[in-house]
C-alpha cells in the first residue's frame, strides 16, 4: 500500500538526517520494527515496511510522518521469492534501497530437554534464513552501487548464551558469525554492516513461548526497567547517520539494571 505522497527516493523531502534515502524494515509490523520504521521515517527516509500481518503494518504506516515516502508489503522472510518481490517493489516505488534493516526474529524459551523441535525449526527458519533472504535480496544492488548499509537485530544473547534460550543463542551466533564475515568480504565496496544486540526489551516476543519449565526456570521478569523499541530505535538511527566513512559494526544495549 504506497502511501499518497510516495514520490520515489524521497526527492521532495530532504528533511532529517536520512533525506533522500530508502529503507527496507522488516518486522515492521509490531515492536523494534514498528520503532526503527518509525525513527527512519521521522529522518525523512521513504520507508518499506515488511512483515506477515498485512493489516498491523497498514496501521503502523498510517502513523508515520509524512515525506519520503513508504509502502507496505506483507512478507513472510523465510519465502526467497517474496523478499525478492519486496525489494523490487521499493526500488520500483520509492527508489533503490540504501538501507535494510533485518528486525523480524522469534524468540522461544525452551528447555533442550523438552524438545521443542518446532520452535527450534521456526527459530532457525525465521532469524537465521529469513536473514539471509533479506541480505541476499539487497546486497546485488548494493555492491553495483558502491553503498549500502545491512542492519540486523541480533541480541545480547549472541554474544552469551543464556539458559532456556540455547537455540535462540544459536541463531543470534549464526547472525553474528554472518555479519563479521559479510562485513570483511565487503570492506572497500562502500558497504557497512552493523549488528545491534539488545538486551530484554518491552515487545511480548517472550509471550511465544510454550514451554513452562522454561519460562518459570528462565523466562520470569526481573522487575527492572527493560528497554522500549524506541531505545533500541535509536541505535539503528546512530548507526545508519554515521558519516560514510565510518562503520558502527555492533551496538550492545541493555537495561541498565540487567547487564550481561
Amino acid at each position: 500500500m504506497p502511501s499518497p505522497n510516495a514520490s520515489g527516493r524521497g526527492q521532495d523531502d530532504k528533511r532529517g538526517r536520512l533525506g533522500g534515502k530508502v529503507a527496507v524494515v522488516t518486522g515492521a509490523s509490531s515492536g523494534i520494527g514498528a520503532a526503527v520504521a518509525g525513527a527512519l521515517a521521522a529522518e525523512g527516509a521513504g520507508v518499506a515496511l515488511a512483515a506477515r500481518r498485512a493489516d498491523a503494518l497498514r496501521e503502523v504506516q498510517a502513523g508515520l510522518v509524512e515525506g519520503a515516502g513508504s509502502i507496505a508489503e506483507a512478507t513472510d522472510v523465510t519465502d526467497r521469492e517474496g523478499v525478492r518481490a519486496l525489494v523490487a517493489r521499493a526500488e520500483r516505488e520509492l527508489g533503490p534501497v540504501d538501507f535494510l534493516v533485518n528486525c523480524a526474529g522469534v524468540m522461544y524459551y525452551t528447555l533442550m530437554k523438552n524438545l521443542r523441535e518446532e520452535e527450534w525449526e521456526g527459530t532457525v527458519e525465521v532469524n537465521c534464513k529469513g536473514t539471509l533472504n533479506c541480505v541476499g535480496a539487497v546486497l546485488p544492488g548494493m555492491l553495483s552501487r558502491g553503498g549500502g548499509h545491512i542492519v540486523t537485530i541480533s541480541s545480547d544473547a549472541g554474544r552469551k548464551v543464556y539458559p532456556g534460550l540455547a537455540v535462540y543463542s544459536a541463531s543470534k551466533f549464526f547472525v553474528e558469525a554472518l555479519s563479521q564475515g559479510l562485513r570483511l568480504e565487503t570492506a572497500g565496496t562502500g558497504v557497512r554492516v552493523t549488528t545491534v544486540q539488545p538486551g530484554n526489551v518491552d515487545t511480548g516476543l517472550a509471550s511465544l513461548s510454550n514451554d513452562e519449565e522454561a519460562i518459570q526456570s528462565y523466562g520470569e521478569p526481573t522487575g527492572a526497567r527493560v528497554l522500549d523499541p524506541e531505545d533500541v530505535a535509536a541505535s539503528v538511527l546512530y548507526a545508519l547517520a554515521q558519516p560514510d566513512h565510518v562503520a558502527v559494526n555492533e551496538i550492545l544495549v541493555q537495561p541498565r539494571d540487567e547487564p550481561a
